[in-house]
């Protein structure tokens, strides 16, 4: 049998984390340190190896109900090789050092055990109910998959270059940014989006590190209109916010 499909061979490594393609991620395992990884996202795997569901706190359910903000992880130990993706994403992976990173948790792939998470808040300059923002802190020394939906932008801050990003884009930052969520409106006009522009709140870095950005959004455009009226406009309903686009629709 013949075919370029025989060309998309395992990629040997004696790497722990290899990026097999793009899309797929290969994990290997030696039976003393296990991953975590997205519920589900087991593609294939070699060897003798056992995926369990991982145990979460009263804390972490807590945070998870309470913010919407969490990892549904599987912990994947043995010995052998796990290839993990999800619905094709782009997989990116990064070394968490002492500067820690701030991601959302919907594009975290897999990480290293070792990894400590955190639920943590980012609140609003106007201090309006509700459009605070909720992340996940990853701190300790490891590595973590991500995902991004394209090919994604990483933009680098300094003191003299601070930088913006839209809120529904942003995937992941250095911990040690210091970050401001606000919006680009006219004095009482704060509960408003922007208008007609299509961009609604974004988040501000300040100081020394990194902000990484997908060319995806999780909202749609503002003008790109779902069904009739002002709830459209604004992305509630059942294609907005509170539905959370399942699987990242918009793209």
């Amino acid at each position: 049998m013949q075919s370029p499909l025989f060309s998309h061979i395992e990629q040997q490594s004696q790497d722990r984390y290899t990026v097999q393609n793009p899309q797929l991620l290969r994990v290997s395992l030696t039976g003393h340190d296990d991953v975590l990884a997205r519920k589900g996202a087991m593609v294939a795997y070699q060897g003798l190896m056992e995926f369990d569901g991982e145990y979460q706190s009263q804390s972490q359910r807590r945070a998870r109900r309470n913010t919407g903000e969490g990892l549904d992880l599987m912990r994947c130990s043995g010995q052998g090789t796990v290839f993990l993706a999800n619905l094709a994403q782009y997989i990116h992976v990064v070394d968490v050092d002492h500067e820690g990173m701030t991601v959302d948790s919907a594009y975290v792939l897999a990480l290293d055990s070792s990894l400590h998470t955190e639920v943590i808040a980012v609140d609003s300059q106007h201090g309006v109910s509700g459009t605070g923002k909720y992340q996940l802190s990853i701190s300790g020394n490891g590595k973590v998959a991500l995902m991004t939906s394209g090919q994604p932008l990483m933009m680098q801050v300094t003191p003299d270059k601070y930088v913006n990003v839209d809120a529904d884009a942003i995937v992941a930052w250095s911990s040690g940014l210091r970050v401001q969520m606000q919006a680009q409106t006219h004095s009482t006009g704060v509960l408003r989006r922007r208008g007609n522009t299509g961009e609604g709140w974004e988040l501000s870095f300040l100081g020394q590190g990194f902000a990484l950005v997908q060319p995806s959004e999780v909202m749609p455009p503002q003008n790109a209109q779902i069904g009739q009226g002002a709830a459209a406009q604004f992305g509630v309903g059942q294609h907005g916010a509170h539905s959370q686009n399942q699987n990242n629709a918009w793209n």
